[in-house]
């Protein structure tokens, strides 16, 4: 693979952590969405207020699928989520290109109806999940020169690839 040569796999503790910060941000979001529908419902009368009422079920049903869309979207744009950047890790495929559409995609959907897949990392020489085994990614340190968004300026730009671990690189 050439994955192994060019990154190394990052551990349980980084991907978790960074599922926390990204879990916390979807939910701080629905919980001030909430908030602000609750606010208008009270202020603007009983038929707002019974709408209001329906719609705050339908928000913590919906939230596994929020989640799985703020994951594929961050996933397939810039590689990573923020919780994922803040720590430092990135996902690509598993021959070390950035994931796809369908990888991102796959990979949030089973991480949001299978989260406890998340425990094949404990036993897996490459720390894959379930999600990940299904959609071929991995999770990798992100190297410093390679943190620049797939899509945007500069994309389809070649990134020159880093050295291996204990190498000295290109003379």
């Amino acid at each position: 693979m050439r994955v192994a040569a060019r990154w190394a796999y990052a551990g349980i503790v980084s991907r978790a952590l960074a599922f926390v910060v990204d879990a916390t941000v979807v939910v701080a979001v629905v919980i001030g969405t909430v908030v602000v529908v609750e606010v208008i419902g009270s202020v603007a009368g009983n038929r707002v207020r019974d709408l209001a009422r329906t719609v705050v079920p339908v928000f913590a049903v919906a939230l596994p699928a929020l989640f799985a869309s703020y994951n594929a979207a961050f996933w397939w744009l810039v590689g990573r989520t923020p919780g994922m950047a803040l720590l430092g890790v990135r996902v690509v495929g598993t021959g070390g290109r950035p994931a796809s559409l369908a990888s991102a995609l796959i990979r949030a959907a089973v991480l949001a109806v299978f989260p406890i897949g998340v425990l094949w990392c404990l036993v897996d020489r490459r720390c894959q999940a379930v999600h990940d085994k299904l959609a071929r990614t991995v999770v990798v340190r992100a190297v410093a020169a390679d943190i620049t968004p797939r899509r945007g300026p500069g994309a389809g730009t070649a990134r020159k690839a880093s050295p291996a671990p204990g190498t000295a690189g290109p003379r």
